[in-house]
């Protein structure tokens, strides 16, 4: 048995669709922001589905919350014990081969499929990303798109660059720190390793529930530092179009990814949404999932 774990934000009707589609062949575990309006009979309807659905998580941009959310589905789904595979994506996520073909790509395969690269020597917007997770951040109350939030973030890292802030030695953490996408394909016994060794190590938890955009370092950071970083393949058969399009970056997807789609090695494509990318799905469910 497999699940689906989606971590889900807004588009509840999207979602719904999305889960009648995955519990066709997976077990369906789903966190929905806390601040995301769900009514009754939508709630009523995913349960009527057979999916597991949480909603006790404020997600905020860069903050933990998105990491909790996917802890809380980790460890609820690993509570079944007849589960051997697990999946994460978005609620905006759509699979683009047959589930029958994805479910046994994945059955009885031990590899972990997850995004691995060293933090060290990585720039992004002009920052370490060492210093996201070296210094301390809050983005759990803090909004990190606003104005102020963009003011915050650079006091914050010019002051701790002054007082020579180091999060890593006050913690007494000393591993190499990796980062990656957090949508990703995790074998049971890997799933088990990282929630315990999170749960087992306070000053691991301290490191990055005080990050910034830990939710891209937690999982990827105690895998690459343990006996399963033989077992680490970094395709994740993912498609994602790093481009804006539709106000949206990645890009929401239209039918102009089509052919990109269906000749490439995918499982799942992002990002979907049903007031642009209505004609790509119905071209994907005729052609790619029959």
């Amino acid at each position: 048995m497999q699940a689906v774990l989606v971590i889900a934000h807004k588009n509840i009707e999207q979602v719904i669709e999305l889960s009648q589609l995955l519990r066709k062949q997976f077990e369906v575990y789903i966190h929905i922001d806390k601040k995301c309006n769900v009514s009754g009979l939508q709630m009523n309807e995913l349960f009527n589905i057979g999916a597991h659905v949480y909603q006790s998580v404020d997600v905020r941009w860069g903050g933990w919350g998105i990491a909790e959310a996917a802890r809380i589905l980790f460890r609820e789904a690993l509570k079944n014990k007849e589960i051997t595979y697990m999946h994460v994506i978005s609620g905006e996520d759509y699979p683009v081969k047959p589930l029958k073909t994805i479910y046994e790509f994945y059955e009885n395969n031990d590899q972990i499929y997850i995004q691995c690269e060293p933090a060290e020597g990585s720039v992004k917007s002009g920052e370490s990303q060492v210093l996201w997770q070296k210094y301390y951040f809050d983005y759990d109350k803090i909004n990190r798109r606003t104005t102020f939030g963009k003011i915050y973030h650079r006091y914050t890292l010019l002051k701790q660059t002054l007082l020579h802030v180091d999060k890593f030695k006050e913690l007494g953490v000393n591993f190499k720190l990796y980062q990656g996408a957090n949508w990703m394909d995790i074998p049971r016994d890997a799933a088990c390793y990282f929630m315990d060794y999170f749960d087992e190590h306070e000053n691991v938890r301290k490191l990055f529930m005080t990050g910034y955009c830990p939710d891209e370092f937690w999982i990827q950071t105690i895998l690459k530092n343990s006996a399963f970083e033989s077992r680490i393949n970094g395709d994740i058969h993912r498609y994602v179009k790093w481009e804006k399009q539709y106000e949206n970056y990645p890009a929401v997807l239209d039918e102009r990814e089509f052919s990109k789609i269906k000749g490439g090695n995918y499982h799942f494509a992002r990002k979907f949404n049903m007031q642009h990318s209505g004609a790509l799905k119905k071209m994907i469910d005729q052609q790619l999932l029959s």
